[in-house]
């Protein structure tokens, strides 16, 4: 599973962690750039899930800017990952933010490369990931310690390659014939209904973390 939660890193406010069961229920945004496809499928299973119990919106990165993540108790912030980082308008985003929101976040992003997970091909795939995918992680946890973010974990999954990243992934990654042929029959799987329901068991896990 690629769910990464991690424990408060300050006092949550008592609004934010009562649960809709209580009465009070969250105001959650799942925000997110995606030019395939792969990222908003993850966007919209998140909300999905959010939504059953909290006032949820989903918005395109476009479409916000780094204040309006300050109307919301939690945000959900989702990228493809481009040049083996978070795209450019997700860190300009995280760049704009500032010191110590009030809001939580927590990040998700979609790669083509193997996932750690692969058994299969778990040795290789931890190296490709490392060096193709892994910065995505590291922006989210870098900018959150230097703006003092409370941020709360992360969700990554495999995306079916776009043509140009196939070409990339060919001649650059993946050169073998013989790892080339499962690996792209795998890759255009992605993101399967698993991915979807492991996106939606993070949308709850993050929720329901405890003070």
């Amino acid at each position: 599973m690629h769910v990464i939660c991690k424990c408060d890193q300050r006092q949550i406010s008592a609004v934010a962690l009562k649960t809709s069961e209580e009465g009070v229920a969250l105001k959650v945004l799942v925000a997110y750039y995606s030019e395939t496809g792969n990222t908003e499928k993850i966007a919209k299973a998140i909300y999905e899930e959010a939504s059953k119990r909290h006032e949820t919106h989903m918005k395109r990165i476009k479409d916000i800017n780094a204040e309006t993540l300050n109307d919301y108790d939690l945000v959900f912030l989702g990228s493809a990952c481009h040049s083996s980082d978070l795209a450019t308008p997700v860190k300009k985003l995280l760049k704009a933010l500032p010191e110590s929101p009030k809001f939580k976040l927590a990040g998700f992003f979609t790669h083509s490369t193997w996932t750690p997970e692969q058994d299969e091909h778990s040795k290789r795939a931890q190296a490709i990931f490392d060096k193709w995918a892994s910065k995505c992680i590291h922006t989210f946890e870098n900018v959150s310690k230097e703006k003092r973010i409370d941020f709360k974990g992360y969700y990554h999954c495999q995306g079916a390659p776009s043509r140009p990243i196939q070409t990339f992934i060919r001649t650059e990654i993946i050169q073998s014939d013989d790892e080339w042929e499962p690996y792209i029959q795998e890759a255009q799987k992605h993101p399967s209904q698993e991915d979807l329901e492991k996106a939606a068991e993070f949308s709850r896990k993050i929720m329901s973390m405890p003070n």
